[in-house]
């Protein structure tokens, strides 16, 4: 999975369209942004639909926050 675009944020915490990149289901989920969040959690999202996760060839997205700022 990896995210279509972002709904919506509030300091770190988001809702996003994520989609698949094998099958092109999209699917709307709540992330939180944050380096741990967008490359070790969303690479390991399953596809409800086929239930792959991310190539290896996945390239997360930088949170919009440097991890040390308090927002």
């Amino acid at each position: 999975m990896r995210i279509f675009k972002i709904l919506s944020q509030y300091r770190r915490d988001f809702v996003a369209i994520f989609e698949c990149e094998h099958c092109g289901f999209k699917v709307e989920k709540k992330g939180y942004d944050d380096k741990n969040f967008h490359h070790n959690v969303i690479p390991e999202m399953t596809c409800d639909k086929c239930g792959k996760k991310a190539d290896q060839n996945y390239r997360p997205l930088e949170p919009k926050y440097p991890e040390n700022f308090q927002i």
